[in-house]
């Protein structure tokens, strides 16, 4: 059935990866006063005054941020089979944690190659909000699928 609980889950991990791809996922300031952003499409570098500039594509990072929707919404999709659902939901949960490691890297490479500071803001907990959604999608479709099996040994 697709109105179960950990199909919520999923839909609010898709929302909140997608929601990943416009703007800047993290942004950090350096002695200049230059704004340093972390986007879908890779550092960008923002002078006050001037024009943006592209410092580095992050291939893997858009990848990543493509990727964990598309699996949500397959996962959603083969409600039928829990067994798969609980093997992508798995997958989708490594690649999230792949995603934070690869943000955490490249935060803590622009923080020690352009001396910057972070600036707080809402899509830099997005990442770990995914996670827990899929966590508790897991543990939705493993509760449904014990007590399916439950039933079965009743039969």
């Amino acid at each position: 059935m697709i109105q179960r609980i950990q199909s919520l889950y999923l839909s609010l991990t898709i929302i909140l990866s997608l929601l990943l791809i416009k703007g800047s996922i993290l942004t950090f300031f350096d002695n200049s006063g230059a704004a340093i952003n972390i986007t879908f499409s890779g550092i960008v570098k923002v002078i006050e005054g001037q024009s943006t500039e592209l410092i580095g594509k992050l291939i893997p990072l858009s990848a990543l941020i493509i990727a964990i929707p598309a699996i949500a919404l397959i996962t959603i999709l083969l409600f039928k089979n829990r067994k798969v659902q609980m093997r992508l939901t798995i997958m989708g949960t490594i690649l999230t944690i792949s995603l934070i490691g690869l943000l955490a890297y490249h935060s803590y490479s622009i923080i020690d190659k352009y001396n910057a500071s972070i600036r707080p803001g809402l899509k830099m907990i997005f990442p770990i909000l995914i996670l827990i959604f899929n966590i508790l999608a897991y543990i939705g479709i493993r509760k449904d699928e014990r007590l399916v099996k439950s039933y079965d040994r009743l039969r």
